[in-house]
């Protein structure tokens, strides 16, 4: 994660980045739990996001809630993005921004996925969080491991449950992607390989298992 970014992002926000965020977001994103929901997720969605950012009505906050959306991740927990969310709050109140919050939690919250999203911000940040679904076969079977490693304390039968639970309810979307340009780009891609991971897993009783 670059510090510098991260001082730029805050300048085109109006403010200096708060003291001590960047070493708080850098501990929070490599805690030994995560596997996948780490580092290397987030600046995978910043490289999307330096190619797509012209989509975006304010690509500063755009940017700013994919730095966020994933700051607070408990595998066990529901209310992940709701955290995450809070501590974007806490961000922008500590550095006179508060005017931009109810727009960031709109961003943010839309990564809980649950429901479709429109071809606006909050898309776009959804689109770019989902990206991942897209990945070339060794790629998004990495990325299957990464989220399995993640749920480790879930027996195989209830994690493969809770999986085909959210793999079906992104095949029941009329689009997984929002704007065109990603639709076109993912969509095919993203369906043949949820597909694909479906046909691997188990039904059983589920338990809530993240993207």
């Amino acid at each position: 994660m670059d510090e510098h970014r991260w001082d730029s992002l805050w300048i085109a926000l109006g403010a200096k980045a708060p003291q001590g965020s960047f070493d708080e977001l850098v501990s929070l994103y490599t805690e030994p739990h995560r596997r996948y929901h780490n580092v290397s997720h987030i600046l995978a969605a910043l490289n999307h996001f330096d190619s797509l950012k012209g989509l975006a009505r304010r690509p500063e906050l755009v940017e700013f809630s994919l730095w966020l959306h994933d700051a607070v991740y408990d595998p066990r927990a529901t209310d992940n993005e709701a955290q995450s969310a809070d501590l974007a709050e806490r961000y922008l109140v500590a550095v006179g921004l508060g005017h931009l919050i109810a727009e960031v939690r709109r961003l943010i919250m839309a990564t809980a996925h649950t429901s479709p999203s429109e071809a606006d911000d909050a898309g776009l940040v959804v689109d770019i969080d989902l990206s991942v679904l897209a990945l070339h076969p060794a790629g998004y079977a990495e990325y299957t491991r990464a989220v399995r490693q993640e749920y480790q304390w879930v027996p195989d039968v209830l994690f493969q449950a809770g999986r085909s639970k959210l793999l079906q309810s992104f095949l029941a979307m009329p689009q997984l992607y929002s704007h065109p340009t990603n639709i076109a780009a993912w969509e095919d891609t993203a369906r043949k390989n949820i597909k694909s991971e479906l046909r691997s897993l188990t039904p059983a009783s589920c338990v809530d298992v993240a993207p």
